[in-house]
């Protein structure tokens, strides 16, 4: 079974938004938010991002492109932060959502370093170059949960992480993975604004 998914992404990345919706069998929620809403009540913002954005979504994906990170000079990541926020946000008559981060062509060199040997543990690890200046805080922080280990398991993690062409391959299985997260012990670690 399909679950409604809700794209977060930056304009420079419609090419992609748009061939996830023209030709995977992704079941989407063609929405995005645009306006600013106007309020200081943090609650009421979430809610309201959620029943005229989210709405019955259960996946946002979040792609991640050149303009994505927390640190761009000059670049307003309120809409992307707001996103993904509201994704985590536990409200009455709203459910956080997976999150599954898609990780564009032009982002791997950035993104996946290779692996070595871990000087705490002497184990080798894959290293996942996830933090501000590769994408906005709220994934950075559910990605890598802090949790007093010198690695993360997939257990650790409530975001998902996925190369373009193996999601493009088979994208329900990714979105599963993430829906998955929602019912999974570490869903109560997440932060929605950290």
């Amino acid at each position: 079974m399909g679950h409604k998914c809700f794209i977060s992404f930056k304009t420079e990345d419609i090419f992609y938004k748009r061939y996830i919706h023209d030709n995977m069998d992704v079941d989407m929620i063609d929405k995005s938010l645009h306006e600013p809403i106007n309020s200081d009540n943090e609650d009421y913002i979430m809610r309201r991002i959620r029943q005229d954005y989210l709405s019955d979504s259960t996946v946002t994906i979040f792609l991640i492109g050149e303009r994505s990170a927390e640190n761009i000079a000059g670049e307003n990541q309120n809409f992307l932060k707001r996103e993904l926020q509201a994704s985590l946000y536990h409200g009455e008559g709203n459910t956080k959502s997976g999150i599954l981060g898609i990780v564009l062509p032009e982002m791997y060199n950035s993104i996946y370093k290779g692996s070595g040997i871990c000087t705490s543990c002497g184990k080798s690890h894959n290293y996942v170059n996830i933090n501000k200046n590769t994408v906005i805080s709220e994934f950075a922080y559910n990605y890598y949960i802090p949790n007093n280990k010198c690695s993360w398991s997939e257990d650790d993690r409530y975001c998902v992480l996925v190369r373009w062409d193996d999601f493009e391959l088979d994208p329900n299985t990714y979105i599963d993975k993430a829906f998955n997260k929602r019912s999974h012990p570490i869903s109560i670690k997440t932060k929605v604004k950290p």
